[in-house]
This record gives structure tokens, C-alpha cells and sequence, in this order.
């Protein structure tokens, strides 16, 4: 889990990997996520943004 002395990103899957390419979900295995509704926490990176950016369609950001 990210340290709570840096700057965070939760994100929650909204859709399902089916149909989708390999590197789609190789990326949100990456992001810590594997169910519909799951929430993960993270260290606010650029390469974490493009990690969101790419599977855009299948996570949101979560503000708390």
C-alpha cells in the first residue's frame, strides 16, 4: 500500500476485462485491480496516470 506521507490516487474498476486485449488487462492487473468494484490505492506517478489513462473506459478515480 502507498505511504500516507505521499500523494495518493484511489481507483475502482467499473468495467469487465472480457473482450478486451491482453495489454488492457495486464494494465489493470498492474493498477492492483482483478473484480468488478475493487478499489485500489496508489502513489500519484506519472506512469500510474498513464496506467489509468490507458484503461480509462474501465476504472474511475475515487475522491475521498
Amino acid at each position: 500500500m502507498a505511504a500516507k506521507d505521499k500523494n495518493t490516487v484511489t481507483v475502482r474498476q467499473i468495467g469487465s476485462p472480457i473482450r478486451r486485449k491482453n495489454d488492457q488487462r495486464a494494465t489493470l492487473a498492474g493498477l492492483g485491480l482483478n473484480r468488478m468494484g475493487r478499489e485500489s490505492t496508489l502513489e500519484d506517478t506519472p506512469s500510474v496516470r498513464g496506467m489509468i489513462a490507458k484503461v480509462a473506459h474501465m476504472v474511475e478515480v475515487v475522491e475521498k
